[in-house]
């Protein structure tokens, strides 16, 4: 389903759009809700289920936020919506976006990480003896131009994978189906169901976070003239997505599911039920850090782990400060 994807168009011509502006601005003087458009990074699915909870259940309006979600797809780059205004808040699908605009200088900012765990994960066939992510070493491996850029990055830099591994990824199973040798990628909520279900296929799935890979994923994003001039309006944003999250995954999950099916008439509830249980029982929103710092939290820790391996491979200087990628202000229990 949704598309790990990197800021690939022209980042450094964006930073002249993203400089402060009106509309960036304080709360509406009237004492009107504050307006937020949030842009996501791919069409409705349960993998956003708690920012549609947070709408449905009314976090957001209750916090004084006006929240329209607007929906993202193939053709939409949330850093292009962010930089040009045409959205306040956007979501991040995983580090490596969140760190190349730090490279670029581009003045947006991580404020959260709603999934302390990246979902992404390797899907290989059952049978082949094949029980650790090391094992996968040697085997022709499916990955998107964007993965080999991302997460393959420390795959090479843990296990000693090759580039000689890697085959095109085109969004379709049928390579993979086709070749018991062959290894994907994939979301743990989405591709090993949808495997299963058309070609009654249970595969092997290693979940590159339970292993180590220390990226966040699916974060909050806001332009920093937005986080200077109205930083009550952020802080509101993220405690309301957190309380959509919990209420996503441990209440009734109805009210969210609705709207995400308004806006993908093609999601069915099967996939929903399937990607929010896969999302509790791996623990991707709550675990780690968020036990005890709370749904969305970062830790300056974990953002350093994740700089060294990048950088260690050559994908950012060592030099960058690479905490310009992130600020902590909205989620530590000293800012709550």
């Amino acid at each position: 389903m949704k598309v790990l994807r990197l800021v690939a168009v022209a980042l450094a011509a964006l930073v002249c759009a993203c400089s402060p502006t009106e509309k960036q601005a304080a709360a509406p003087a009237d004492g009107a809700p504050t307006k937020i458009r949030f842009a996501t990074d791919w069409r409705a699915q349960a993998e956003q289920g708690g920012f549609y909870q947070a709408v449905a259940t009314g976090e957001y309006a209750k916090r004084g936020l006006d929240v329209q979600i607007v929906q993202g797809g193939p053709g939409v780059n949330v850093p292009q919506l962010l930089a040009s205004g045409a959205v306040e808040a956007g979501m991040g699908s995983n580090s490596f976006i969140v760190m190349n605009l730090a490279k670029e200088n581009i003045p947006v900012k991580a404020v959260a990480a709603m999934m302390q765990k990246d979902p992404q994960v390797l899907i290989a066939h059952p049978g082949q003896g094949l029980e650790k992510i090391a094992d996968l070493k040697g085997r022709p491996i499916l990955l998107s131009d964007a993965s080999v850029t991302a997460f393959w990055v420390w795959l090479k830099s843990k296990y000693g994978f090759t580039d000689d591994q890697v085959r095109k990824y085109t969004f379709n199973a049928a390579p993979f189906l086709s070749d018991k040798r062959v290894v994907q990628q994939g979301y743990v909520t989405s591709e090993p169901y949808t495997i299963e279900k058309q070609a009654g296929l249970k595969t092997k799935v290693f979940l590159l976070a339970d292993e180590g890979y220390p990226g966040y994923a699916t974060m909050i994003l806001m332009p920093d003239s937005l986080i200077a001039q109205n930083p009550a309006a952020v802080k509101a944003f993220v405690e309301a997505s957190a309380a959509g999250w919990k209420s996503y995954l441990d209440g009734d999950a109805a009210p969210g599911d609705a709207l995400i099916k308004k806006d993908n008439p093609e999601m069915t509830q099967d996939v929903l039920d399937q990607a929010r249980e896969k999302l509790k029982s791996y623990g991707i929103v709550d675990s780690g850090d968020a036990k005890t710092g709370g749904l969305g939290v970062m830790t300056d820790a974990r953002w350093a782990e994740f700089f060294k391996v990048a950088s260690e491979q050559g994908v950012y200087p060592p030099t960058m400060d690479y905490k310009r990628a992130y600020t902590l202000q909205f989620v530590t229990p000293a800012a709550k």
